[in-house]
């Protein structure tokens, strides 16, 4: 059975900017940003009291391409959240690491120095991921689905999906559920529901068990 029923079922806009009102602190990512090289799924959102509309300069750093961000649908991003994209490697096979070319001058006529910098591809951030406040996420890294990131987290390499990771590096917690249930929950993907059956099993979604989110599946009942 739904958590509401049919005329309750009405999906919250995923194009409005500041879904809250009287909330300019929060916005939604996917019709705020404009960069090509970031990919945003619906209802994934940024929180931060001082501006969070320049979440493109302000949060996803060093990012001249051509790796993207990448971050799913349904992820909360805890203010002061920061992707540190590739572009911020330097040369370190000599005495110094310092960009000379970026500077101008004569410089600029050694920016070969500056090519073929190493990179570790795009940087991935799954579904219903929760980002605490301050964490930091390195170049490449892939954040699997249903994780947390503790606040103040910096985050080095991979995460499981529904891993809890905290501390500099980041390392891993625990998992929410065991391998079993994970396994369920991303068969289920309740993330890639509809959003009006989203809507009718908001509660079942945010508290029931994995039984009863693979009961409420579209098709089950």
């Amino acid at each position: 059975m739904p958590d509401q029923s049919p005329a309750d079922q009405i999906p919250a806009d995923p194009t409005v900017l500041h879904p809250m009102p009287g909330q300019p602190r929060v916005v939604l990512l996917k019709p705020l940003v404009t960069s090509p090289l970031i990919e945003v799924g619906e209802y994934s959102y940024y929180d931060d009291p001082d501006d969070a509309t320049a979440f493109e300069t302000r949060n996803v750093l060093y990012h001249y391409g051509p790796e993207k961000l990448v971050i799913g649908k349904f992820c909360a991003l805890g203010t002061g959240v920061r992707f540190i994209m590739n572009g911020a490697n330097h040369r370190m096979d000599g005495p110094s690491t310092f960009p000379f070319p970026t500077m101008g001058g004569s410089w600029a006529e050694h920016f070969d120095l500056l090519t073929g910098l190493p990179g570790r591809g795009d940087t991935v951030v799954g579904n219903d991921v929760w980002l605490g406040n301050g964490a930091t996420i390195l170049a490449g890294v892939r954040i699997g689905n249903g994780a947390i990131i503790g606040t103040g987290a910096v985050v080095t390499k991979d995460v499981p999906d529904y891993g809890i990771v905290a501390g500099n590096p980041a390392r891993l917690i625990r998992t929410r559920y065991d391998a079993e249930d994970i396994a369920r929950l991303l068969a289920v993907a309740w993330w890639d529901w509809p959003a009006e059956h989203i809507t009718a099993h908001v509660r079942t979604i945010m508290s029931g068990g994995v039984a009863d989110l693979e009961a409420a599946a579209p098709g089950r009942n």
